[in-house]
């Protein structure tokens, strides 16, 4: 996958970054502006509409994701720190609206998003200099990103460039971590379990840390980790590659 590289990008910046992770998602802004490309937040933005659309709701998903639809009418890329919520937008969003007056809308705007790694690979190629002390890490790879996005190789590409960073992989790497949204709360006895099964793996890496691309993953991976007193930090990781690269 590629693309001509692009002078400017919009950014959708997610919920859950919003909410909980916004060190991150303005570290994924300055990763795309430190490669000479211009970032635009539209200020309208609110969320996907994935919440509403995965329960059963899709009325309301409708109108959710309409309110973005007229924010990215410029013909440029639409880069998303969430595997999860790209994959909402490219993937469902041409059902969402098939058969509306707002159809054609959405194909367009689905054939332009990214996924974040997905982009510094693929369209930037960017290169990084690791300016940090040596850690090991492993990697959660979010079910959406890797399913709906093909999202796979690029986030280890991207780390496996920073010469002091060891990334164990998991032995399970394919599984969920147990959160799927509004799952882990209709099942949260089913969800504790497999978010266990995930930790499990986590710790036979000896890794320090755990990064990841989607925060409702590192939501739920990190509250186990807590709860059970773990001494492994969870990061996106976008934020993680900034702290590497700016010192």
């Amino acid at each position: 996958m590629s693309q001509e590289r692009p002078s400017t990008v919009y950014y959708f910046g997610t919920c859950l970054i919003d909410l909980f992770y916004p060190e991150a998602g303005m570290a994924g802004i300055e990763l795309l502006q430190s490669q000479g490309v211009r970032v635009v937040f539209p200020q309208g933005q609110s969320c996907c509409g994935q919440p509403a659309y995965n329960s059963g709701y899709r009325d309301e998903a409708r109108t959710v994701a309409r309110a973005q639809l007229s924010l990215f009418t410029e013909d440029w890329p639409i880069v998303v720190p969430s595997g999860s919520c790209a994959g909402m937008m490219k993937k469902h969003w041409p059902e969402l609206f098939h058969g509306t007056p707002d159809q054609a809308r959405a194909e367009a705007v689905a054939g332009r998003v990214w996924e974040l790694t997905q982009f510094l690979v693929n369209v930037l190629a960017i290169r990084l200099e690791d300016k940090g002390e040596p850690v090991r890490i492993t990697w959660h790879a979010s079910c959406h990103a890797q399913r709906e996005m093909g999202v796979v190789d690029e986030p280890k590409a991207l780390l496996r460039q920073l010469r002091n960073v060891e990334l164990v992989e998991l032995a399970r790497e394919k599984e969920c971590c147990g959160f799927g949204g509004t799952f882990a709360v209709r099942h949260p006895e089913i969800s504790a379990a497999m978010v266990g099964d995930k930790i499990a793996d986590i710790e036979t890496t000896g890794a320090t840390a755990v990064i990841s691309g989607d925060c409702g993953c590192l939501l739920n991976i990190t509250g186990a980790l807590d709860a059970g007193k773990r001494p492994v930090r969870g990061q996106h990781i976008a934020q993680f590659l900034k702290e590497r690269t700016h010192g």
